[in-house]
């Protein structure tokens, strides 16, 4: 590949081999494309540059999604796992979901694996300098787009800096932070994506030369120190919990060895009189950095300053490895100097004589408004190209997966000619996620929260394989043993539940009632109704009422959540199909915004500019007024009108 006259053909082309990237790869792979993946280094497949752990609040259920849908996460959390607990569980089942810290060595060697194990994945260890084109024959109308001398083009590869072209039927980018990267400690400067690789330059002035407008975003990571310096008399341990796997096809956790705590310290007045004091330091504050910071996931400048009146924020210590001594310091995430951080950190309890082996950092990078994207993530300027992960102004791996799973799917389905999918609100937090970027857009760093789904209690952690493994199916990311998997558990859930509602407790069974401190019955109940009860759980009905089947922790557990939340969840069910009459009200593509004057100014611009598929979407676009709303659907209804009499 070192000719300028080189050239490969692959009918999915992947940049960047991050969590983006390795999720869009597997996927257009398991559905038979060609796949070739253009990457700065093969060492750094899957690399977990910032923290080690997946999941957490509303992440856990995306990486819970990603697996539904074929993807790899949760199989490469599962196989390196050092640490796990449960998350949210005050909360219920809608809010509850796992925490796992994974091997930082271990985790891209598994990534990495399935990879080349992929019959139909080609690495390439290249950069990527500039988007290949060619006129598109696609019609798109954008009079009303804010962007002038448009032009209707077709992305069909890329060349890279040794001038091999490579040619796809579509191009997903997943670039990360590595597009213009530059990194940050106190004054020092560095050229970079993250800790000593390099970066993208080229690509950033193509996709400008293509149209698309470019933010600066910025990231940081907290310093790691070394765990034999740390005074364990004086931290707070908190052990692994007995959880189920990430993985919908694992059956238990199976860790290489008996899992890791964390532990947990505390920042001080004296901590935060630190920090204070050299603010003038920190890059983030001294204006050397002009990209946008995670609002939900603030640097330790940024926690002193915004919760001034707080006193203690609270620091966990996560091993990243099981064979090194590295501790992530979680909460601590910095652009001060190192000797500003060594201070810092030797002020809080068990940390007073700590070695700290890197310092932190923060790195500013340019990414993808991602409101320029059609509701697939491929983009409304260029066809057949797709961008997903932090291109796209979102912070986090699971968020990075996700995108880079469900423009994998997309992009393939492109390739292969196929209509192209996309997930709702309704279905997915994939759906919620895709929905607020390409609606919503981004003014900082996007972050997943279980509080933007509106209907969280149908989109739960535990049922993600049931909400979604048939869509995956229908797709063709879902192989034979995982959907057989699935219907075996499916179609034993249905059985279990058909059996405690035809199974009844009559008043011969008050006494063992009672002793078990809930009320007897007056005539009969079935089973599922006394399961409703929260003094009872499942292992009453093995217990009392036992199936002549084994029935596995799995589907007694959906068995339970189904039965005890029925009600909640056909209520939410029955919002979920009020709210979908309006995302089934399509909006033409060539609708024109600009001939309504009744339309506030900024509804035509931002429905000019965003250009909604429904009406359902466009009453979710920030600033589109009911008003608006009603006149949009009035003038849609007047246009349905006029063609049908046309036609007539």
């Amino acid at each position: 590949m070192n000719s300028a006259d080189s050239e490969l053909i692959f009918d999915v082309l992947v940049v960047g081999a991050g969590h983006a990237g390795c999720e869009a790869a597997l996927a257009a792979s398991r559905m038979g494309c060609r796949v070739g993946v253009a990457t700065l280094n093969f060492d750094r497949i899957g690399h977990m540059p910032c923290n080690c752990s997946i999941g957490g609040p509303a992440k856990g259920h995306l990486a819970r999604e990603i697996d539904a849908l074929g993807g790899q996460m949760g199989l490469a959390t599962d196989e390196t796992l050092t640490h796990i607990r449960y998350v949210g569980t005050g909360k219920g089942p809608a809010v509850q979901t796992l925490r796992a810290h994974a091997d930082k060595s271990l985790y891209p060697k598994a990534m990495r694996r399935a990879l080349e194990s992929a019959p139909n994945i080609t690495l390439l260890q290249v950069k990527v300098e500039e988007l290949l084109t060619k006129e598109s024959h696609r019609t798109i109308s954008l009079i009303d787009a804010p962007i002038t001398n448009l032009r209707s083009l077709e992305v069909i590869g890329v060349a890279t800096d040794d001038g091999t072209r490579i040619l796809a039927g579509s191009v997903v980018i997943t670039t990360g932070t590595f597009l213009n990267g530059l990194m940050h400690c106190g004054t020092e400067k560095t050229i970079g994506g993250r800790h000593g690789e390099g970066v993208a330059k080229g690509l950033s002035t193509s996709l400008q030369q293509l149209g698309i407008r470019l933010g600066r975003f910025k990231t940081g990571t907290t310093p790691r120190i070394d765990k034999q310096t740390v005074n364990w008399d004086l931290v707070e341990a908190f052990p692994s919990e007995d959880c189920p796997p990430f993985s919908f096809m694992s059956d238990r956790l199976n860790p290489l060895r008996e899992l890791l705590p964390c532990w947990q310290t505390h920042t001080n007045t004296t901590t935060h009189d630190i920090i204070r004091e050299n603010l003038h330091q920190s890059a983030m504050y001294s204006g050397q950095i002009s990209g946008i910071g995670p609002r939900y996931c603030p640097s330790i400048e940024d926690k002193v300053v915004r919760f001034a009146a707080k006193e203690s924020h609270p620091v966990f210590l996560e091993q990243e490895e099981w064979d090194s001594d590295w501790l992530y310091v979680q909460g601590m995430s910095t652009s001060l100097p190192a000797d500003v951080q060594i201070k810092f950190l030797q002020s809080m309890a068990g940390l007073e004589h700590v070695s700290m082996v890197r310092p932190g950092y923060a790195v500013e990078y340019d990414m993808a408004y991602p409101d320029q994207l059609e509701p697939t993530l491929e983009s409304k300027l260029a066809a057949g190209l797709f961008l997903a992960g932090q291109i796209n102004g979102t912070s986090g791996y699971e968020e990075a997966g996700a995108q880079g799973l469900f423009a994998g799917i997309n992009a393939a389905l492109r390739s292969q000619h196929r209509e192209p999918i996309t997930l709702d609100r309704q279905s997915s937090y994939i759906g919620v996620l895709v929905d607020d970027l390409v609606t919503k857009g981004v003014e900082d760093p996007y972050r997943m929260l279980t509080s933007r789904a509106e209907y969280r209690l149908v989109l739960r952690h535990d049922n993600a394989d049931l909400r979604l493994t048939p869509i995956g199916r229908e797709v063709g990311v879902i192989a034979n043993d995982r959907w057989s998997r699935f219907t075996t558990k499916r179609d034993a859930i249905q059985k279990e539940l058909h059996r405690i509602t035809n199974t009844f407790v009559t008043m011969r069974d008050n006494d063992r009632l009672r002793s078990l401190g809930t009320a007897p019955v007056g005539t009969k109940v079935s089973v599922q109704e006394l399961l409703r009860r929260p003094q009872l759980h499942y292992n009453f009905v093995q217990e009392h009422f036992p199936s002549e089947e084994v029935i596995d922790r799995f589907v007694a557990e959906q068995v339970e959540i189904q039965s005890k939340f029925e009600g909640y969840i056909a209520r939410q069910e029955s919002q979920i199909l009020d709210a979908s009459k309006l995302e089934g009200v399509h909006i033409p593509d060539d609708f024109q915004y600009v001939g309504l004057n009744a339309l506030s100014m900024e509804g035509r611009e931002k429905l000019g500019r965003i250009r909604p598929n429904n009406v359902g979407q466009a009453s979710r676009i920030p600033g589109i007024t009911p008003s608006d709303l009603q006149l949009l659907l009035v003038s849609l209804e007047q246009q349905r009108r006029l063609v049908a009499s046309k036609i007539g």
